[in-house]
């Protein structure tokens, strides 16, 4: 019986497997009613199906003695893509596709880590350390999940940019796979708040239609999304907790080659703020 995910508590859901991704917490309650004998669990793998199937049916307790605040209304909205890219590498020397290496990025743009950190550049507001241009949107809109992509779109720029928000502010943000070099799932954390994760899907996302099924009730809490490969993910919250705060994909190889970037939350009006 699941009852909680994130640090949140779940309505109970009757299940015969769970699926977690890296960075995720699911608490699980198991009645001991069987036979006395020797049992076993097992991990594997999951298919995307699977997956989606089980954290789709997740759903926040929003009852009175453990209410919850799902925005109804965002001043925000980005969309983000998740992407393996390559780099060129001289003489195309490397074992990646074509003789490069591999990269990632979030907006293609692949996240450059510098001797000075973000937060101390930030409020000791030394320059040249980031740049505040994160686009809301991907740079070149095209079929995100094709199956074939064109091998220009593989290669990223490097940067170390962010996006600042005013404190407060309601968020919007959906979290696009793409099949640039090769799709995958991508457990996106997010450090310094939770999250509603108020819908997703497989293909693209259609800021048309696909809102209008959203879950604006009861939607689970989280600060751990797994996007689904060559699918996407919605996810919505109030950014009230002032700092730098990354965003990354917690596979650390994809975390390493720079699927990550960073928001500053502004200072409130208040000393408490």
């Amino acid at each position: 019986m699941v009852v909680g995910t994130g640090a949140s508590y779940m309505k109970p859901l009757k299940v015969d497997y769970i699926a977690i991704s890296p960075a995720q917490t699911i608490d699980l309650l198991l009645e001991a009613n069987q036979p006395k004998d020797h049992y076993y669990m097992a991990a594997r793998v999951y298919s995307r199906a699977a997956g989606v199937n089980f954290t789709g049916r997740l759903r926040s307790l929003a009852r009175g003695d453990h209410p919850i605040s799902v925005l109804q209304n965002v001043t925000h909205k980005f969309l983000f893509t998740v992407s393996v890219n390559t780099l060129p590498c001289a003489n195309d020397s490397c074992a990646g596709p074509n003789g490069s290496c591999l990269a990632a990025s979030m907006n293609n743009i692949s996240f450059v880590s510098l001797s000075i950190d973000i937060l101390q550049a930030y409020y000791y507001r030394i320059k040249g350390v980031y740049g505040n241009q994160f686009p809301s949107k991907p740079p070149l809109k095209f079929n995100y999940t094709a199956d074939y992509l064109p091998l220009a779109l593989e290669t990223q720029q490097n940067g170390t940019e962010v996006k600042v928000i005013e404190y407060n502010s309601t968020v919007e943000m959906v979290l696009q796979g793409t099949n640039v070099v090769a799709g995958t799932d991508h457990p996106m954390h997010l450090h310094g708040t939770s999250f509603y994760v108020v819908g997703w899907g497989f293909g693209n996302f259609d800021k048309k239609k696909d809102p209008k099924n959203y879950n604006l009730v009861d939607p689970p809490l989280q600060n751990t999304i797994a996007v689904p490969k060559n699918g996407w993910a919605a996810v919505r919250f109030q950014a009230f907790n002032p700092g730098v705060w990354f965003m990354h994909c917690h596979l650390e190889r994809h975390l390493s080659w720079g699927m990550e970037m960073a928001f500053i939350v502004k200072n409130g009006p208040t000393p408490d703020s």
